[in-house]
């Protein structure tokens, strides 16, 4: 049965983009640029919620649990993305921060509309990821009811899962909203072209995204200040990153970072205590894991 979603925010027609089709290309970017201001508004004006979230994430994965994002079509490839970029920046286990989309990989690349719809194949995709207590499951859904998603909350929830939800619906209109634990609702109003939630919903879903794990993986000692320094070294490009962190933070040349981290095994955070306290690599990790991964604490900053 076809349901009636014209009542949604994210479906209605925008009163300021009305002509857009009778305007320059100077002219038409002017308005998706006005337009894409409100996604940052209504990013900040649901800070409070995302910290929340952020709460049960650093709870989750502190306590060896999971992070999973679930979502169909623009939704569900922001949320394999941002998995994906977990590994390489923090130096997390790839299943520590997963993203499941509707429709399976081929989704990624080509847009599969008709695998959104069936609810129990969203909660095939939580069931076969033998999804616990330990666990998060953060649907991203923009107009709120896509039935992939509804249908993975609820059983995470029935598996005792923590549950985030992500949409950009006021909470009124939203048809899970007293199920998950936290819900997130940055309002970002009709979109430029009635309908495309790839535009400004997809862009605040991705600036909360980046904020979740970015801010979770700071929580967790992922971070030295500003830097990476759970980096591991997998390419050129990160070796000379890992390198240059060593050079800033250790004072050492560009010729004596190169054997020290090679001497860590690729790893930043290793290389770094190593040579601040005059470790081999072995007692190295075992102070940082004594430091519960913090590197201010296993250099007795702290």
């Amino acid at each position: 049965m076809t349901r009636d979603r014209s009542h949604l925010l994210t479906e209605r027609a925008n009163p300021r983009t009305t002509d857009i089709d009778t305007l320059g290309t100077r002219e038409i970017l002017d308005r998706i640029h006005a337009e894409d201001a409100r996604a940052f508004e209504a990013v900040g004006e649901s800070l409070d919620d995302v910290a929340a979230a952020v709460d049960l994430v650093v709870r989750a994965l502190r306590q060896g649990g999971r992070l999973i994002y679930v979502g169909a079509g623009t939704s569900g490839r922001l949320g394999v993305l941002d998995a994906a970029e977990c590994p390489p920046t923090f130096g997390t286990d790839p299943e520590r921060v997963q993203g499941v989309i509707a429709g399976g990989p081929e989704a990624l690349l080509r847009s599969q509309e008709g695998a959104e719809d069936a609810d129990s194949d969203g909660a095939s995709a939580v069931a076969e990821r033998a999804v616990g207590p330990a666990d998060v499951v953060f649907g991203i859904a923009a107009g709120s009811t896509t039935s992939f998603v509804i249908g993975a909350l609820e059983e995470a929830r029935t598996r005792g899962a923590a549950t985030v939800f992500l949409t950009c619906i006021p909470l009124e209109d939203v048809p899970i909203a007293s199920a998950v634990d936290v819900l997130i609702t940055p309002l970002t109003g009709p979109e430029v072209i009635t309908g495309s939630t790839r535009m400004k919903a997809g862009t605040a879903t991705k600036l909360i995204l980046n904020m979740v794990t970015t801010t979770a993986m700071v929580r967790l000692g992922k971070t030295y200040g500003n830097r990476m320094v759970d980096l591991r070294v997998t390419s050129r490009k990160l070796e000379d990153r890992g390198r240059r962190i060593l050079c800033e933070l250790l004072g050492v040349s560009a010729e004596e970072a190169g054997p020290l981290l090679e001497g860590a095994g690729g790893r930043v955070k290793t290389a770094l205590v190593m040579h601040r306290r005059g470790v081999d690599r072995g007692e190295a990790e075992r102070l940082l894991e004594g430091a519960g991964g913090f590197l201010r604490a296993a250099w007795r900053e702290v």
